[in-house]
C-alpha cells in the first residue's frame, strides 16, 4: 500500500486534471462557437437595417431581430434540457476512457543543447600576424634587418595567441563535457523516475486483478471520476469494495436541484419591447429532477460493469446523496435520495438506450425517495458513516471540563492531548471520535465534516511534541488520507513544522497544518480555555 500512495496522488491529480481541461476546452469552444453565431447574426440583422429603404421598414427589422433573441434564448434553454435528457444515452455511448496503458508515462526529453560550446572558435593563423616582407628597394635600404626584428615579434606575438587559444578550446571542451554530462543525468533520471513510476501502475494492475480492496476502490473511483457531465455535477465520488461478495459500492454526490432551467421559454412582447420568460412548472421541474436522478444511477452501474477489466464485480450499489440546506432550518444536510443495487447478470439484460429510466429503477427495486426534488431521503445500502466502521474506536472522555484555564498542553498525556483535539473539532462544528491507543494507521483522530461544499472524511493526527514535527509525519498522514478515501487531512501539533513540511502539504493541496501558536487561538477561540505550552526554545521563524 505503501508504494501505491505516490502513484495515486498523482494519478487521480493529473486524471482530474485532464478530464476538467478537456471538458472545460470543449465547452468554451461551444460557447464560443454559440457567441460568434449570434454575433454575425446580429451583424447581418443590424446591416439590414441600416440599408433599410424607410422607417417602417427599419421597424420590422427590428422587430424580428428581437423575436430571433428571445428564439436563440429559449434554444439555449433547450440544449440544456437536451443534455440532461440523454446523460444515459450518452453515457452508454461511450466506453470508460481509463486504462492502464493510459496511466503510464513516457520518457519525453527535449534533445541536447550545446548552445555555442560545440562551436571551436577558428585557430590564429601565422599569415594573420606575419609582417609584409620588404621589396628590393627596401633590402638595399636596409629593410631585411627591420623584417627579420618584426618576423621575430610577429613569431612571439602568434606563439602567444596559439597558447591562449589552445587554453581556451580546453576549457570550451571541458564546459561542453559538463553540460553533456549534465543532460545525460537528467536523462537517466527522468528515466528512472518513469520506470518507477510504470512500475507502480503496474503493482496497481496486478493488485486489482487480484481483487485487493483498496485497489479495486481506487479504480473505480478513477473510472467515475473521468467520466464527463455537464456544468453543475460536481464530480465527488467514492468507492468501496467488499472482496467476499465481489460488490462495489459507490457513493456519489448528485447535482442539485437548481440543474433543471427554471425557465421554460423566452418570447418578445413588442407593445413593451420586453423579452418576458415563461417559467417552467414546479412539476415539471420535480419530474426533470427525478429522471436526471435515475439516469445517473443507471449509467454509474453502467460505467462500473462495463470498466470492470476481469470480472472483478459481480454486485454494484449506487448510492446518490445531493448536498444542501434544510428548507424549514436552514442548517446544511446531505439526504441520500436514491440507493439501488444490481448484479452483473440482472443488468445486463437490460437495453439501456430504450428503457425508461424511472420504470427501470423499480423494476431493480431501488431504494427511490418519492419526492427526489423535496429532498425526501431513503437510508442507503450502505452510507458515509459504514466508512467509519473500517477504525476502532474507544469512549470519549470530557478532558475540557477537568482543565484549568492555564493548563499546560506538554504536561498533559498523549491521549489527553487526542481527546482534547476530538473537543476542540467538535466545537468547530465537526463529528469526531478518538482511535484507540493502538494508533491504527497512524490515525489519531476521525472527524467527519457535514458542510455541504467543504465536507467529508477528515482524518487527523494529534502530535504532543516539544520538538519539530518531521516531514514523515506529514507523508504518512497523506498515505493513510489516500488509503482511506478521505478529503482533508489535519496535522495538530504543540510544536511545529519545517518548511519541507509546510511545503509538501501546500503541493498535496489537502492537507492542513496547525502549529502551536494557532492551537493556543483555536484553543480561546472555541473552547474558551487560555492555555499555555512551555516549549524549551521558541519556534523558529519562518522568514
Amino acid at each position: 500500500m505503501a508504494k501505491r500512495q505516490g502513484v495515486w496522488a498523482d494519478l487521480q491529480r493529473e486524471r482530474a486534471r485532464r478530464q476538467r481541461l478537456e471538458q472545460q476546452a470543449d465547452r468554451a469552444a461551444s460557447r464560443a462557437a454559440a457567441s460568434a453565431d449570434r454575433e454575425r447574426k446580429h451583424a447581418l440583422r443590424t446591416a439590414a437595417q441600416k440599408t433599410a429603404a424607410n422607417e417602417r421598414e427599419r421597424k420590422k427589422l427590428y422587430v424580428e431581430e428581437r423575436k430571433a433573441e428571445a428564439a436563440e434564448m429559449t434554444s439555449d434553454l433547450q440544449s440544456v434540457i437536451t443534455e440532461l435528457e440523454s446523460l444515459l444515452t450518452v453515457g452508454t455511448g461511450r466506453r470508460p476512457g481509463l486504462s492502464f496503458a493510459s496511466l503510464k508515462r513516457t520518457v519525453e526529453v527535449h534533445p541536447f543543447d550545446p548552445g555555442d560550446l560545440d562551436k571551436p572558435t577558428p585557430a590564429p593563423r601565422w599569415d594573420q600576424f606575419a609582417p609584409r616582407p620588404p621589396g628590393a628597394f627596401g633590402r638595399l635600404l636596409g629593410g631585411a634587418a627591420r623584417y627579420e626584428q618584426e618576423e621575430a615579434a610577429a613569431r612571439q606575438k602568434y606563439e602567444h595567441r596559439r597558447t591562449q587559444y589552445a587554453a581556451t578550446e580546453v576549457d570550451r571542451l571541458r564546459r561542453l563535457d559538463m553540460r553533456r554530462n549534465a543532460y545525460d543525468q537528467k536523462v537517466s533520471e527522468t528515466a528512472a523516475e518513469v520506470q518507477r513510476y510504470n512500475t507502480e501502475v503496474e503493482e496497481f494492475e496486478r493488485d486489482i486483478y487480484s481483487g485487493d480492496s483498496d485497489a479495486v476502490a481506487q479504480f473505480f473511483t478513477l473510472v467515475l471520476d473521468a467520466s464527463p457531465y455537464p456544468d453543475g455535477f460536481p464530480h465527488q465520488t467514492r468507492a468501496i469494495y467488499r472482496p467476499e461478495a465481489k460488490e462495489l459500492v459507490v457513493e456519489y454526490e448528485l447535482p442539485a436541484q437548481t440543474v433543471i432551467p427554471s425557465k421554460r421559454h423566452y418570447r418578445y412582447v413588442q407593445t413593451r419591447d420586453e423579452i418576458d420568460s415563461v417559467e417552467r412548472s414546479i412539476k415539471e421541474i420535480k419530474d426533470r429532477y427525478a429522471r436526471v436522478v435515475a439516469q445517473l444511477a443507471l449509467r454509474m452501474l453502467h460505467e462500473v460493469f462495463t470498466a470492470d477489466p476481469e470480472t472483478i464485480i459481480e454486485v454494484a450499489t449506487f448510492n446518490g446523496h445531493v448536498s444542501t440546506k434544510d428548507r424549514a432550518t436552514g442548517q446544511p444536510i446531505r439526504p441520500c435520495l436514491i440507493s439501488v443495487s444490481a448484479t452483473r447478470e440482472r443488468f445486463s439484460t437490460l437495453v439501456l438506450t430504450d428503457l425508461d429510466p424511472v420504470a427501470c429503477l423499480k423494476h431493480l427495486n431501488a431504494l427511490v425517495s418519492p419526492h427526489p426534488y423535496d429532498l425526501e431521503a431513503v437510508r442507503p445500502v450502505v452510507d458515509f458513516e459504514a466508512l467509519l466502521s473500517q477504525y476502532k474506536f474507544v469512549e470519549g472522555m470530557d478532558v475540557v471540563a477537568s482543565m484549568d484555564s492555564r493548563s499546560d498542553l506538554l504536561k498533559m498525556t498523549p491521549t489527553e492531548f487526542e481527546h482534547l483535539v476530538r473537543h476542540l473539532f467538535e466545537a468547530m462544528g465537526m463529528k469526531s471520535w478518538v482511535t484507540q491507543a493502538s494508533k491504527d494507521d497512524g490515525v489519531d483522530a476521525v472527524a467527519v465534516n457535514e458542510d455541504p461544499v467543504f465536507g467529508g472524511l477528515c482524518i487527523i493526527q494529534a502530535k504532543r511534541y516539544s520538538k519539530a514535527v518531521g516531514i514523515e509525519s506529514v507523508r504518512a498522514l497523506a498515505g493513510v488520507m489516500e488509503d482511506k478515501h478521505a478529503t482533508k487531512g489535519i496535522l495538530i501539533t504543540t510544536s511545529w513544522v519545517g518548511k519541507d513540511s509546510r511545503d509538501f502539504a501546500t503541493r498535496h493541496g489537502r492537507i492542513q497544518l496547525i502549529e502551536c501558536e494557532e492551537v493556543k487561538y483555536l484553543c480561546k477561540e472555541h473552547l474558551g480555555l487560555d492555555v499555555l505550552i512551555s516549549l524549551p526554545k521558541p519556534p523558529p521563524s519562518r522568514h
